[in-house]
């Protein structure tokens, strides 16, 4: 017997039609032996449609708790046609909404999860699906004392990720409008395909970067035991194929420095910046010569690459030769002894500031950073070698002090 976590999006129950579709796909679960919760968004536009729409009844919009619930009133529609659903099926289930004692998600004001009173809540919720199909409204969370909280764009992919996760699910299944993970936009790239399996990492960037599958936030709730798939509402069957989900998500943050030092390699000139292929040449000259690059940037009249320091001043000759005829360039310059700091943490694209935290320690211990590189799941930093296990520890220290906020 398993256990899995269904979340259906707002295009899989945008009509009567899907929804009863989406209800079949759970009552063959229950029919294999198997127990099911369910996750639903509001149905179709529904939330975008009472957004608009309240910030015409009240001059300055209405008030935060007011707007919560009203906007609240999509899910709560969706559960409640969800379970009528199932019902006709003969599938026995109930409804979970905010207000109720079985309600699972508890967070603070803002927003921010209450992992352990949680944690305690989806197992008591998960004791009763022995019996029924919990049917719960995704986006929505509440405080201890009751005050109506939302998870954020996405937060219905959040809601399944964060029960499956405390509940020990064995499988979350994102059912959405899209056939799993393409490999580019199929309204603008013609030759794009689904691919069978991607990792926490990528899909963590590619939703930031604009590919809205599965929500950033949500990614932090998955482990290695749970199966994630995102999977077509056309195919009618949560047992489709679609894509996995790989890796194991986390919020913790991680400190890594590499041991072997580095050499900062520049080419300087006017207006590198805009300069046409440039990147392409001098990486792809760097790449056929078997030198790694560890980190590039490129300023207004500079571009620098990171490469191991037994490298560098053949990286040096290499790029020398690539500019030298080129009057618009004026040098190309080695700095050795450079040492590479890495910062991850699955959570950074949702933590105004994290940059400063980490760095504002080196600043006031007056540590110069030669470069900072920044991604939506990493920071790297370069740093004098001599001062490398400084700048470590104050990092390090840094987001300990920021984990026990």
């Amino acid at each position: 017997m398993s256990k899995i976590v269904a979340k259906f999006g707002g295009t899989s129950v945008g009509t009567g039609e899907r929804m009863r579709k989406a209800a079949e796909s759970i009552a063959d679960v229950v029919d294999a032996g198997d127990e099911a919760c369910v996750v639903v968004s509001a149905m179709g536009k529904t939330t975008d449609m009472l957004i608009e729409e309240m910030e015409k009844v009240a001059d300055d919009g209405p008030r935060d708790e007011d707007a919560d619930e009203i906007v609240s009133m999509g899910e709560r529609t969706s559960v409640r046609m969800f379970k009528t659903a199932l019902g006709d099926l003969g599938v026995d289930s109930f409804f979970v909404e905010p207000g109720d004692d079985d309600w699972p998600v508890v967070t603070d004001e803002a927003g921010e999860v209450d992992e352990k009173e949680t944690h305690r809540r989806v197992q008591r919720l998960g004791e009763r699906m022995e019996d029924a199909v919990p049917v719960v409204c995704g986006f929505l969370g509440e405080t201890d004392d009751g005050t109506l909280t939302t998870l954020g764009r996405g937060g219905s992919d959040t809601t399944a990720m964060l029960i499956g996760n405390h509940l020990g699910a064995d499988e979350v299944v994102i059912v959405t409008d899209v056939e799993g993970i393409m490999t580019g936009d199929p309204s603008n790239v013609e030759r794009a395909k689904s691919v069978d399996s991607i990792s926490v990492d990528e899909m963590q960037d590619l939703s930031i970067r604009g590919a809205g599958v599965v929500a950033p936030s949500a990614l932090r709730y998955k482990t290695n035991g749970m199966t994630v798939r995102v999977v077509h509402h056309e195919h009618g069957d949560i047992r489709a194929e679609g894509t996995v989900i790989e890796g194991e998500g986390t919020s913790t943050h991680l400190v890594e420095m590499r041991d072997e030092p580095l050499a900062a390699v520049t080419v300087a000139g006017r207006s590198v910046i805009d300069t046409p292929n440039l990147l392409s040449r001098l990486s792809t000259t760097l790449g056929e010569n078997d030198i790694n690059i560890y980190g590039h940037s490129t300023g207004n009249d500079s571009m620098s690459f990171f490469v191991d320091q037994n490298k560098g001043r053949h990286a040096e000759k290499l790029l020398h030769d690539e500019i030298v005829e080129d009057a618009k360039f004026s040098s190309v310059s080695v700095r050795e002894d450079v040492a590479m700091i890495l910062v991850s943490g699955g959570d950074f694209i949702d933590t105004p500031g994290i940059v400063y935290r980490v760095v504002k320690p080196l600043y006031e211990r007056g540590i110069n950073i030669i470069e900072i590189i920044s991604s939506v799941t990493s920071i790297v930093i370069f740093v004098d070698r001599g001062e490398r296990q400084d700048a470590f520890e104050l990092i390090e220290g840094a987001l300990e002090a920021y984990e026990d906020e």
